[in-house]
């Protein structure tokens, strides 16, 4: 790590008045809608400056502070890199350290929005049905403490209280993360917990708060140690908290926002639309489900990355075979949209040479992600009469995986919050049809209605199977070949 280098600063230009805090400050957040956001200014003016939350850790604080919250956004092109300097983020709070300072900047009245990206584990929800898990730890601590919360729907909802206490307008609630209609879910798990406080509140959520959806899209690998390395020796200063990215992005919001009040997002390219629905939907199950599928079969197979997964030609075929065969013929395209040129795109960006996305990366938290970016192109197949191989493959590469051992018996870090569950129920089983029944019985994933697919179980048992027999690689060959 380069030591002699003068730390990065913020630039000196006018700071921008706080308009948007950020819950989950993380590296997708700073490399896409921060971005967007300090463009949107820049071309039209308004304060929209933002506040970012850890709610777990102060890494990111930590780090962040010493450069007075500005960092480096470095796109990685197969022509080079391109680094700029965004400053944009004014503070980062850390919410287990102070959370009354967190209930206090999203209470104030010029916090006209609150964005959010916490994973999909961070809703406290079941992904299976959408509901508000009730049991969840989070959640019972912040039913019994109003005054520190430390769950997001945990803040939304006790700041959402005492703005309507003080007279003040609601925020709107943005969620930036990978979940169907997450506007419409977000907005749900809310109202179920403001319910619990207070059924006055939850009327008043419902009436005069907004919850727009979005579909956000850029590829964001983990920044290593090498990164910020080669970084400060490009530039000559030492940035600790770089970003990067991929050249491409997208943001659909839908255009619903209390008082209208935003920054001109529409200026700077985001698609401002009445339903995102549609495009939720391609982006979920064409570039999310087949990155889960790769990132379970390519890391059993041995590949590190994404790029490295589809320079194998078995998998390139594979991925081309899941789009054109299982999930293109079961979606709605967006206005405009060419989903075969939008899927010849996706590869071409999986394949970019310079974007290192680990497979073990993409692969954390299965068990929030597979309800959304796969089980539903499945169960609409299975509904219209077609077996998706490919997609059932991927499902039992997932079971493989979280049952801890790679194919030459090494163990694998599983990072997923049903990590410990998943194990031993899958080390509780004997075969690949115990094992396959004992998984499919986890309600929090499996619907009851596709688990008791008989078809379907018998074609996962029989991929499952063939993993164990013959190993990721030769099982994408034969599936693809079918």
């Amino acid at each position: 790590m380069p030591a002699d280098r003068s730390r990065l600063r913020r630039p000196d230009v006018p700071r921008a008045g706080t308009g948007i805090v950020h819950l989950g400050l993380g590296a997708f957040y700073r490399a896409h809608g921060a971005i967007y956001i300090a463009e949107a200014m820049e071309k039209s003016g308004g304060d929209w400056g933002i506040v970012g939350v850890s709610l777990v850790r102060p890494d990111q604080r930590d780090l962040l502070r010493p450069q007075d919250f500005a960092y480096t956004a470095v796109e990685l092109g197969p022509g080079g890199e391109k680094p700029q300097i965004v400053s944009v983020i004014s503070n980062v709070l850390v919410a287990p350290e102070d959370p009354k300072a967190v209930l206090d900047v999203l209470s104030v009245p010029t916090t006209r929005i609150v964005t959010l990206t916490v994973t999909e584990k961070g809703y406290c929800h079941e992904p299976s049905t959408g509901r508000l898990n009730r049991d969840h730890p989070d959640i019972r601590h912040d039913l019994a403490s109003p005054g520190a919360p430390k769950s997001a729907i945990g803040f939304l909802v006790r700041a959402l209280e005492r703005r309507r206490a003080a007279g003040a307008k609601p925020f709107t609630v943005l969620c930036c993360d990978n979940l169907p209609e997450n506007g419409r879910v977000v907005r749900g798990i809310v109202l179920e917990f403001a319910g619990l406080v207070d059924q006055g509140l939850a009327e008043w959520i419902e009436a005069e708060a907004a919850f727009p959806s979005t579909m956000v899209d850029r590829i964001v690998p983990a920044t290593k140690p090498e990164d910020i390395e080669r970084l400060a020796d490009r530039t000559g200063v030492l940035d600790l908290s770089p970003v990067m990215h991929e050249p491409f992005r997208q943001w659909v919001v839908e255009d619903n926002f209390v008082d209208d009040l935003r920054p001109d997002l529409g200026a700077v390219g985001v698609e401002l639309v009445l339903d995102v629905t549609p495009y939720e939907h391609m982006k979920l199950r064409c570039l999310n489900g087949t990155h889960s599928s790769l990132a379970y079969l390519g890391y059993l197979a041995g590949h590190e990355t994404i790029s490295d997964t589809v320079a194998d030609p078995v998998f390139a075929a594979f991925v081309r075979r899941l789009w054109s065969n299982e999930i293109v013929p079961v979606l709605h395209a967006p206005p405009g949209v060419d989903l075969g040129a939008y899927t010849s795109s996706l590869f071409e960006r999986y394949a970019n040479p310079a974007i290192r996305h680990r497979t073990w990366q993409i692969a954390m938290d299965g068990s929030q992600k597979l309800p959304q970016r796969i089980l539903g192109t499945v169960m609409e197949s299975l509904t219209a009469g077609r077996m998706p191989r490919g997609l059932i493959l991927a499902i039992a590469a997932w079971m493989r995986y979280v049952g801890g051992l790679d194919e030459k018996g090494q163990p694998i870090d599983v990072r997923d919050p049903l990590a410990a569950e998943l194990r031993a129920l899958s080390d509780g089983a004997v075969g690949a049809e115990e094992k396959v029944s004992a998984l499919l019985g986890v309600g929090k994933i499996f619907p009851a209605d596709l688990a008791g697919h008989a078809a379907f179980r018998e074609a996962l048992v029989k991929s499952y199977r063939g993993l164990i027999e013959k190993g990721a690689r030769e099982m994408t060959k034969d599936v693809t070949n079918a």
